[in-house]
């Protein structure tokens, strides 16, 4: 019984913590891309939704949609808010590392790197609302061309 109420104590409060963590943060939940309101570049992503969800005290983002090809792909990011890069599963085109610092609630700067490089780098910033999340993204694509995306997304 002793052990019961120990183990049952001890799952309740996980549960409180990773919902008051993802309560805390307005960047937590899925995302929806609104393609009416962004702005790509050539041969850019469609039907993106991405999903931020706590994963013990790391912060796990999940992406699928479908490439400028009509591919679909998916792709995993898990790490801190702390700046430094950590490994991306499933992105063969923007990268192999991607680094996201919080700079305030409602505001995170992102870059992805391929093989140590920067291919990729912006921001991204939730509506003070928390309903719409913009993420601003300069880079070059593999072509060495330089690109550059407004993709707006809206919380689902």
């Amino acid at each position: 019984m002793k052990t019961r109420t120990i183990a049952l104590t001890v799952v309740t409060c996980f549960v409180a913590l990773t919902l008051s963590f993802a309560a805390e943060n307005p960047m937590m939940g899925t995302w929806k891309l609104n393609e009416a309101k962004s702005k790509f570049s050539p041969g850019a992503s469609k039907s993106v939704t991405v999903v931020y969800e706590a994963d013990g005290d790391n912060m796990k983002c999940t992406i699928d949609g479908v490439d400028g090809k009509g591919k679909p792909y998916h792709n995993v990011w898990v790490g801190k808010l702390d700046g430094k890069d950590y490994p991306v599963t499933g992105d063969t085109e923007t990268g192999n590392t991607r680094a996201i610092k919080k700079i305030n609630d409602h505001k995170m700067e992102a870059s992805n790197k391929k093989d140590g490089k920067v291919t990729t780098s912006g921001s991204i910033v939730i509506a003070a609302d928390g309903k719409t999340r913009t993420l601003n993204l300069t880079g070059t694509d593999s072509a060495g061309k330089k690109t550059s995306s407004t993709a707006v997304y809206d919380k689902q």
